[in-house]
């Protein structure tokens, strides 16, 4: 199965919530500091735009943090979408959902952003792309937080660095099989960048103050502002 079939197969998609847990390192910590992170700037009855919001784990801890956030959540999986319209039941009068990449998403303008284990999806074109469709959406000054794929491409390095996040899940309970066929997909199909290249494009995106939050293995993740 590929990585992007993954996202809509239907065995695939109602198994999706056990997965992050167990293959990123610190995945609720790096959730609840992205809400703190938010929060710093983001009043009590603000609108969050929420990118790769199927499966709706982030949107979950969110709506249970903050009882006023409104969100919209984009995401390009109808299936995750549906899997996060069951997870979020209980909140739904103040959450809407659309299928789709940003081109879809409300104009806004928002009060904060986020997207999380994401962006490692798209090449570098469309993620600076997709960055600066974000950054039209938000208010001056609004914060953005990204949480992904993100470490050193030289060769011999990165193939380090996926080992490292396969041992990472096999150590989490992982079958040791599906792990390293993952490993294999991932360096097959994701266009990975280094860190240095995740802030230029924040940066090119229109975002400053870029700062690293997160980092864990082959992950990290970064506050900006609008």
């Amino acid at each position: 199965m590929s990585i992007h079939t993954a996202y809509t197969d239907a065995a695939a998609v109602a198994a999706y919530a056990e997965g992050p847990p167990r293959m990123v390192p610190g995945f609720a910590d790096m959730q609840r500091m992205c809400l703190l992170l938010l929060a710093e700037h983001a009043a009590a009855d603000a609108r969050i735009l929420v990118l790769g919001a199927g499966g709706g784990l982030e949107l979950e801890v969110f709506a249970n943090a903050q009882p006023q956030w409104q969100f919209d959540g984009v995401d390009p999986s109808a299936e995750m979408l549906q899997l996060a319209r069951t997870r979020l039941h209980i909140h739904s009068q103040r959450v809407r959902l659309h299928t789709g990449t940003m081109d879809i998403a409300p104009a806004g303008p928002f009060d904060a952003a986020c997207c999380l284990l994401t962006l490692h999806f798209l090449a570098r074109d469309e993620r600076r792309r997709t960055l600066a469709e974000v950054r039209r959406r938000l208010q001056p000054g609004a914060p953005f937080v990204a949480a992904h794929f993100s470490f050193p491409q030289e060769p011999g390095v990165r193939e380090r660095w996926l080992a490292r996040c396969t041992a990472f899940a096999i150590s989490s309970g992982i079958d040791p099989d599906k792990a390293r066929a993952r490993e294999k997909g991932l360096g097959a199909q994701l266009p990975i960048l280094s860190p240095e290249d995740d802030q230029s494009l924040l940066r090119e995106a229109g975002f400053s103050g870029v700062e690293l939050f997160y980092a864990a293995f082959g992950f990290r993740g970064w506050v900006a502002t609008a």
